[in-house]
């Protein structure tokens, strides 16, 4: 059986005009907004969607505005034309391929700032990025107008700053979290993984199996801060070359705990192997 075709549009009025046709047909849109580079974690937000809409919109958009100066924003993996074969594959039903002039057009002076779940973790260490992207997502979704639009829990921070975002906003979309993509080793799934050379690919299984030890190790309401500890010394023996952060965290608010207790936290972990920054984060609790 042949996949649907994949229609495209790179124009906010094109898009509109599609979404506006659907809309008179009383589908329901779901949105997924990426960077590209798409790999099975984004294949499987786009078939989560299908699920839950009608019809499924896919944004590709490598955002200028997220990366710092001494980022990878040049580097970043950009392959237009296998990005859209996956998503045939996948059934989407739009993609939207928006320019940075499109996004950005000259003159734009407005930003959008979550304070409060941003200061911290990849805050603290990367400035500027959160406002880079609540900035570009809301656009999205006020281009879209989804009735849902899906992100992965791997990125948690980034997940809860924009659930916040659009009830403060009052944007008119569930934003609904997807769990985390794993290669079979238990590694999470990421555009930036393509950068880990064979052997730091293999050092990079020191995330998921620090993380699983010390939600063990938590489990039963222990005193996170040695534990925590220990992960870090963990991952470094294992073969990262430093860490940004590794906490235990409110799983709403990301407030940092000293223990499990009565609500869900998370686990929530950045580290450098080499030139590439992973991110990944579990569950733990509540007790």
């Amino acid at each position: 059986m042949e996949n649907p075709p994949l229609a495209t549009v790179r124009t906010i009025a094109d898009l509109r005009a599609r979404v506006r046709e659907w809309r008179g047909q009383g589908l329901r849109i779901g949105f997924v907004p990426t960077m590209g580079a798409l790999h099975d974690g984004h294949i499987t937000l786009v078939r989560t969607a299908k699920t839950r809409c009608d019809k499924v919109v896919v944004s590709i958009f490598v955002n200028p505005t997220q990366f710092g100066p001494n980022e990878d924003f040049d580097a970043y993996p950009r392959n237009e034309a296998a990005d859209l074969d996956r998503l045939v594959s996948a059934h989407a039903d739009l993609a939207y391929l928006p320019t940075v002039d499109i996004m950005y057009p000259p003159g734009t002076s407005t930003t959008v700032n979550v304070t409060g779940l941003t200061e911290r973790l990849c805050g603290a260490a990367r400035p500027g990025h959160f406002q880079g992207v609540t900035t570009v997502v809301t656009k999205l979704l006020l281009q879209v107008l989804p009735d849902a639009a899906f992100f992965g829990e791997k990125d948690y921070q980034q997940l809860k700053t924009i659930t916040r975002m659009a009830r403060d906003l009052d944007i008119p979309a569930e934003i609904a979290g997807v769990p985390t993509v794993r290669e079979a080793d238990g590694l999470a799934l990421s555009s930036r993984n393509v950068y880990l050379s064979p052997t730091q690919r293999q050092q990079a299984l020191a995330i998921p199996r620090t993380l699983q030890a010390l939600a063990q190790r938590l489990a039963g309401g222990a005193d996170a801060g040695p534990h925590l500890r220990w992960g870090i010394d963990e991952l470094l023996r294992g073969g990262f070359d430093s860490v940004d952060y590794l906490e235990l965290c409110d799983a709403e608010d990301l407030t940092p705990l000293t223990h499990v207790g009565a609500r869900p936290a998370r686990l929530i972990v950045a580290a450098r192997i080499g030139k590439t920054r992973l991110l990944d984060n579990i569950g733990v609790g509540p007790i």
